[in-house]
């Protein structure tokens, strides 16, 4: 891609997402769901900070607001990192292999090419966890015209995380039979970064829910 799709139009960006091109895909679309869940605990930090009534949480919303504009803007960089990570994977089996030198040397590169289009992702399912622990722990505590964005946000990240799960599993299915050792390691992340965390932003939800 010429360019980079953090700068495309929102519909420049679908065009291009609906088109036959290898890239952007689910990954892409994972870190930007994950993106607009921080942004949107970022909007709900924005409204409360200043505003009255809500003085006892104004430093916790000071800190709050840093830390999902700081996931924001490494979720933001994935969009497009995720989009080129499998472009090595691509190049790596155009190598030649005429020789057992040769083919030894392709599979390895094949391999840690893998690698990278696993870890891009992984950074992805990190990010979005963090976004959803922040966004639990604002809850219910602020400004309450814009609650349903907590929950909203908590629900894309939850969408981010899921989506971004699929994009490490789908590269595992190569690596394990190559690196076993490393795929188990990388599928124990992904069980530590799902646990309960449907039941944690279900019950986020249904605390939102009960405001109205």
């Amino acid at each position: 891609m010429s360019k980079e799709l953090i700068e495309m139009r929102i519909t420049e960006f679908l065009n291009v997402l609906a088109s036959d091109a290898p890239a952007p895909g689910g990954g892409a679309a994972a870190a930007i769901a994950g993106a607009m869940g921080a942004g949107l605990g970022s909007m709900v930090a924005n409204l409360t900070i200043g505003k009255e009534g809500y003085e006892t949480v104004q430093d916790f919303f000071k800190e709050k607001l840093a830390r999902t504009e700081a996931l924001r803007a490494k979720l933001t960089e994935l969009v497009d990192l995720d989009a080129n990570a499998f472009s090595g994977v691509i190049k790596s089996f155009g190598l030649p292999k005429g020789t057992e030198e040769e083919k030894a040397t392709r599979s390895a590169t094949i391999l840690a090419e893998y690698k990278v289009a696993t870890e891009v992702p992984m950074e992805t399912c990190k990010a979005c966890r963090e976004v959803i622990n922040h966004l639990i722990d604002m809850g219910t505590k602020g400004n309450k015209n814009a609650l349903s964005d907590i929950a909203v946000g908590a629900l894309c990240a939850l969408t981010g995380l899921k989506s971004a799960v699929h994009n490490v599993e789908i590269n595992l299915g190569y690596i394990v039979g190559k690196d076993k050792a490393y795929a188990d390691q990388m599928e124990a992340q992904l069980e530590e970064l799902l646990e309960n965390i449907d039941e944690k932003v279900n019950q986020l939800d249904d605390d939102v829910r009960a405001t109205f």
